[in-house]
Order: C-alpha cells, then sequence, then structure tokens
C-alpha cells in the first residue's frame, strides 16, 4: 500500500470558460500542490464539486490525475454515495483505473441509522482491496458517523482511518483512543488540525494547502517534532485565512482565491455561485497578508 501522508489537499475541480472540466489544469494544479507541500490529492471531495459531477467526469479525472501524479503522491479518489451499490460500483472502477486509496462520505440526504452506516461501509470495503477512508462531515451530510461505529469499523482491515470534519473534539478523540495505532485520524477542518494533532491524530485533509502548503507542511513537522510552540504559532498566523476560505459555502470562496492569484480554475457550477462583491472584497484583504507557496503556471 502506497504510504498516505498527513498533508493532502482536497482538490478543486478546474472549469473552462463553458463549464466542462479542465482536465489539463487540474493536471497542472495536481502538480503544483504536490511542489507546493502536498503529500497527496484528493479528487472529487467537497471541494472537487463531486455533487455536480457526472461518474464519466470522475473517472476520467482519475484516471487523468493518476497519470500525472504517478509515484510523486498518494491518489485518492472520492468513490461515496448516498447509494451503497453506487458507491461500491465506484469504488470498483477507481480500483481499476488504478488509484491508492478511496475516501468515503457519510451518506447524504437519506439519515440512515449507526448499523445502517456500518453496513454501508463495510459492503464498500469488502468490495475492493483499496484502502479506505471514512469521511465524516455533518455539516454537510445531516448524519453524524459516530465514535462507536467508527471503532468497529476500523476493525475491517482495509478500512485505514477517517477525515473528520465534526469539529467534536471529544468524539475525536474517542476515535483515537479506541483504535489501533494503525487507524489514522485526518481532521477535515484546517482550523481544527493543530487540536487533533494534539489528542494523537495523524494530518490534515486540507483546503488551505492549496495556496499555504508548505506552512502547513511545517506546522505538521514541527509539531510531530516536539516544537509544539512554533507549530501553534503557525496554526495561529494561517487562521485567519482559513477562516476567510469559508466565508461561503467552500469551494467558492477558494476559487475566487486561486483565480485572482492566476492559477485559473473557472467558476463553481451551479448551485453554487461566485462570491458576491462583499466577500470577495474581504477575502481578496485576507490574501495580501500571507505569502502563497503555489507555484504559477
Amino acid at each position: 500500500m502506497k504510504t498516505i501522508g498527513r498533508l493532502i489537499t482536497a482538490m478543486v475541480t478546474p472549469f473552462n470558460e463553458k463549464g466542462e472540466v479542465d482536465y489539463e489544469q487540474a493536471k497542472k494544479l495536481a502538480s503544483a500542490l504536490l511542489e507546493s507541500g502536498s503529500d497527496g490529492l484528493v479528487a472529487v471531495g467537497t471541494t472537487g464539486e463531486s455533487p455536480t459531477l457526472v461518474r464519466e467526469e470522475e473517472y476520467r479525472l482519475f484516471a487523468e490525475l493518476k497519470a500525472a501524479v504517478g509515484d510523486g503522491g498518494a491518489m485518492i479518489a472520492g468513490t461515496g454515495s448516498n447509494s451503497t451499490a453506487e458507491a461500491i460500483e465506484a469504488t470498483r472502477e477507481a480500483e481499476r483505473i488504478g488509484v491508492d486509496a478511496c475516501l468515503l462520505v457519510v451518506p447524504y440526504y437519506n439519515k440512515p441509522t449507526q448499523e445502517g452506516l456500518y453496513q454501508h461501509f463495510q459492503l464498500i470495503a469488502r468490495s475492493t482491496s483499496l484502502p479506505c477512508i471514512l469521511y465524516n462531515v455533518p455539516s454537510r451530510t445531516v448524519a453524524n458517523l459516530t465514535a462507536d461505529t467508527v471503532i468497529r469499523l476500523s476493525q475491517i482491515d482495509n478500512i485505514i482511518g477517517i477525515k473528520e470534519a465534526s469539529s467534536n473534539l471529544d468524539q475525536i478523540t474517542s476515535i483515537i483512543s479506541n483504535t489501533g495505532e494503525d487507524f489514522l485520524v485526518w481532521s477535515g477542518n484546517d482550523s481544527d488540525t493543530l487540536p487533533i494533532l494534539a489528542v494523537g491524530g495523524y494530518g490534515v485533509i486540507s483546503v488551505a494547502s492549496h495556496l499555504v502548503g508548505n506552512q502547513l507542511k511545517k506546522m505538521i513537522t514541527s509539531f510531530v517534532g516536539g516544537n509544539v510552540n512554533e507549530a501553534a504559532a503557525i496554526h495561529r498566523h494561517l487562521l485567519p485565512l482559513v477562516n476567510a476560505l469559508f466565508i461561503v459555502s467552500n469551494p467558492s470562496p477558494l476559487k475566487y482565491a486561486l483565480n485572482h492569484i492566476g492559477f485559473p480554475v473557472g467558476k463553481p457550477r451551479l448551485p453554487l455561485t461566485e462570491l458576491d462583491d462583499k466577500s470577495a472584497a474581504l477575502l481578496k484583504d485576507a490574501l495580501e497578508a500571507y505569502h502563497i507557496d503555489l507555484p504559477l503556471p
């Protein structure tokens, strides 16, 4: 199994002027992210606008990005769904394409029980040999994957960890305390990364790493290396930018930021829209206070 590192970027999906997926720009972005601190990439996650992509677009993204990334970093495919059968089909196709792991979001809208969630994830995991990363984001899915259910799922060999975006530190601490050392917990919110590291977490699946990847990498390595004061200082420095990137729903602010700094990624797809003038001005002001790590095309 390819090592999946501590700093993973949840990639935006670039679109061209016609609103079509810009695969060439996606490959350029993937390479730039790996050059600026990321250990790997998630394609077709929340930041990648998965709700508005069709499966044919997703599969082509997986294939083209894996070819571009090669052995330079882990390529993780977002293959989750609120349909278990559809998630199994997508995960098997991602494995055939050759990705390194899959990210499985908690089913949204249909509000399953904890037993339903357990059955959903264990069936997907047992349908593939890929490493599987759970993704708990109750602000988007409504359903919360509880610590007890995660602990049960951690017993399945190829469920290797979780992206935890609940911001419930008690729940996250319980997961870390009651799973094996080989079960990894990535923060799903940039603002939670340092607190999660402090209770034994592994890293982050990040949005802000599009812009400040090297700085986030330094924060993580500083903390892991025992330099807590330096890590805390970096966290405090980056927090205003992180907050600005979520001034409205992700990834609209991030796409504005990337376009603004000179890395074109197009508009978000409806029903997401471009930033309003007030939000754009606030984000532009925030960006001026930071060194941008991403190499521009």
